[in-house]
């Protein structure tokens, strides 16, 4: 059995193709494109803890629909947009809105929002969250999860931690290109840092 994370996949909810400009023509298209990723890596005896924003809009039956298409034993982490529908849908194994556990070994403390501290950050415990998506300057021990992070599919703890580590040599990256005049394509990690330097600057950056 091996243990999945994933967050904000915000199924039927139309702002999602606007806000964080995901890369589907429409809403039928963005929610069988999650549904298929989910399933590509997720087994039938397989867990995953989903720390919210489900979904938003879709009647009762076509969120209990949803929540039937997805493989694993599944977790809802309760997010701000998970409404009454989502809360009552057949299939979740457990629904709260705080978590505490142990995957290989490390420590994990889950929520929807990022925390500022958390219980056992003294001793390694990891927060993994949604609610950002992508946005949030990262800090030690402290993971975003969300699709707009992390890629369509639910990740594994290895995934996430592995993802800092690559944020963080293509930052090196990046800065290293700037100090030469050259410009390469940033990923949410990398743009946030150019808005800094932007913004030290005195130059404005775009808004969505």
């Amino acid at each position: 059995m091996t243990v999945f994370f994933t967050s904000d996949t915000h199924f039927g909810d139309p702002r999602i193709l606007r806000i964080d400009r995901r890369p589907f023509p429409d809403l039928p298209s963005h929610d069988a494109a999650l549904v298929a990723a989910w399933n590509a890596v997720v087994g039938p005896d397989d867990t995953v803890w989903h720390l919210g924003d489900f979904a938003l809009g879709p009647p009762p039956e076509c969120v209990a629909a949803l929540l039937g298409d997805l493989r694993g034993h599944k977790h809802l982490i309760v997010g701000n947009n998970d409404g009454p529908a989502t809360l009552a849908a057949p299939g979740w194994t457990s629904v709260a809105h705080y978590a505490e556990t142990e995957v290989e070994g490390r420590r994990l403390v889950l929520c929807h929002y990022a925390f500022r501290t958390w219980n056992g950050l003294g001793r390694g415990a990891i927060n993994l969250h949604g609610h950002s998506h992508g946005r949030l300057k990262p800090i030690p021990r402290q993971y975003d999860v969300g699709v707009d992070a992390q890629g369509l599919a639910p990740v594994t703890l290895d995934e996430i931690l592995v993802s800092r580590r690559r944020v963080g040599k293509a930052l090196g990256r990046a800065e290293a290109a700037e100090a030469q005049g050259e410009v390469i394509e940033s990923g949410p990690a990398e743009g946030s840092a150019k808005k800094r330097r932007r913004s030290a600057q005195g130059l404005s950056e775009p808004t969505a």
